[in-house]
């Protein structure tokens, strides 16, 4: 496995990563119709946005040559939020790739970004229900930041997604 900074060529793999990762993660949360709706295309153009802006970093794991999953992280997005405080904004694995590691060597690379960064503590969002994630996060440090839960719509569908706090200058977690 190979972890590097994603370029414009990468865009269409992590569309696809992206749109097949929701697929699966959130078949029990979201209604079937929004999901086979998803468009690669439409996520390819959403990325290459997101690496022209430049306002987070945006990371590939290659393994054998295909791009298997990715991460985003930046400065954190939330009103209010202190000035140390980074947010892991995206990370997903193909669901072919699960268990194998790649999310955690994202998490871990994106960890010494947020710290080189200058950042010494990391939120992120999940939705509530999406106990595979939760279990990840949970496993590689992450914490519920109580009375955090915000309920909205999705494709139809009321969630609610839960906002985690992890310590990046802490020793990170083994498994």
């Amino acid at each position: 496995m190979h972890i590097a900074p994603a370029t414009p060529d990468d865009c269409a793999a992590i569309a696809g990563v992206h749109v097949a990762s929701w697929r699966h993660a959130y078949r029990h949360l979201l209604r079937p119709a929004y999901l086979d709706a998803l468009s690669v295309e439409r996520r390819e153009a959403s990325w290459r946005q997101v690496l022209a802006q430049g306002e987070s970093a945006l990371l590939v794991a290659h393994v054998d040559g295909q791009v298997a999953g990715f991460a985003s992280f930046g400065a954190c997005r939330d009103e209010g939020a202190p000035s140390g405080r980074g947010e892991l904004w995206a990370l997903y694995a193909a669901p072919h790739v699960w268990t194998q590691g790649v999310g955690r060597a994202l998490w871990q690379a994106s960890r010494a970004g947020l710290l080189a960064l200058g950042f010494r503590e990391a939120s992120l969002w999940v939705l509530a229900g999406n106990a595979r994630a939760i279990h990840f996060y949970e496993t590689v440090g992450f914490v519920v930041d109580a009375d955090s839960a915000k309920d909205f719509e999705l494709g139809g569908a009321l969630v609610r997604e839960i906002r985690y706090l992890a310590r990046l200058d802490a020793a990170p977690a083994t498994p």
